[in-house]
């Protein structure tokens, strides 16, 4: 079981160009994100320095000035959790609509090059693709804050623990922002590769292309050798079944794994 077509492929078979990720639109989703997550370590920072200083005397001493730091932790954390989920569902159908529109665009043009007008409507299947992109992409933004917090928590009870000035508390937080900042450059590049591939295959679908090419694509730091070898080989597959990754021993589509850019060439089956 491969998902692999072994249709000997016709001389006349038409091999389109595949729709990449727009690069603009994830560069604009991660500087929102970014923007959003350095105004809640400033503000914990600021109302954090407040609270310490205010116990700093105590700090290491008994369990008050913990109790303080934690209750101001868990109010900005409540505040800014209410923040993110206010801005969650506009910036994701924001990115939602960016990708759609461009995805839409991108294919048409590949298609009338190819001598092959169409107007796309949106059907029921990518109407669930594009919900789908959104819904996640809200539960990922909301995420963010939550596991910030967590984080400062942590940190601030261990600096309480061990008796660290608040310069010490201060350069933890920068890492943690730093990591928040990561996953969320991660969520832009994914949920761009992502939300691309699944609008793209679900028109082609509606335009009946049943068979498309892997495209393997470098631009990570390392690839899936799978992947590789299938771009490699020009490995066609069912685009409603998808092919079969034998290191993932399921079927998938290109852009579906975290961090996968490989996209599909559409193929137009010739006729003898």
């Amino acid at each position: 079981m491969t998902g692999v077509r072994r249709r000997k492929p016709k001389t006349n078979d038409k091999v389109l160009r595949p729709v990449h990720p727009n690069a603009g639109i994830a560069a604009a989703y991660r500087k929102r994100l970014q923007a959003m997550i350095e105004e809640m370590n400033a503000s914990v920072l600021y109302w954090l320095e407040k609270a310490y200083k205010a116990n700093e005397p105590a700090i290491a001493q008994d369990e008050l000035p913990a109790n303080a730091l934690r209750k101001a932790i868990r109010k900005l954390g409540r505040r800014w959790q209410r923040n993110f989920d206010e801005a969650a569902p506009k910036l994701a159908d924001y990115f939602a609509q960016s990708v759609d529109k461009r995805s839409k665009a991108a294919l048409q043009k590949i298609l009338r090059d190819a001598g092959i007008s169409v107007k796309f409507k949106t059907d029921r299947a990518t109407g669930d693709v594009f919900r789908a992109a959104v819904n996640e992409n809200v539960s990922l933004i909301t995420n963010l804050p939550q596991q910030y917090i967590t984080s400062v928590e942590g940190a601030v009870m261990r600096s309480i623990q061990a008796g660290r000035d608040l310069h010490s508390l201060a350069e933890e937080l920068k890492k943690i922002e730093g990591v928040s900042v990561r996953r969320a450059a991660l969520i832009a590049r994914d949920q761009n590769n992502k939300a691309t591939a699944q609008l793209t295959r679900a028109r082609h679908l509606q335009l009946w292309i049943t068979e498309a090419i892997w495209v393997h694509s470098g631009g990570g730091k390392t690839a899936r050798p799978t992947h590789l070898k299938a771009g490699r080989e020009k490995t066609r597959y069912d685009t409603s079944k998808g092919w079969f990754d034998p290191h993932e021993q399921k079927f998938i589509f290109p852009g579906e794994l975290i961090n996968c850019r490989c996209v599909p060439k559409p193929v137009i089956p010739g006729f003898s």
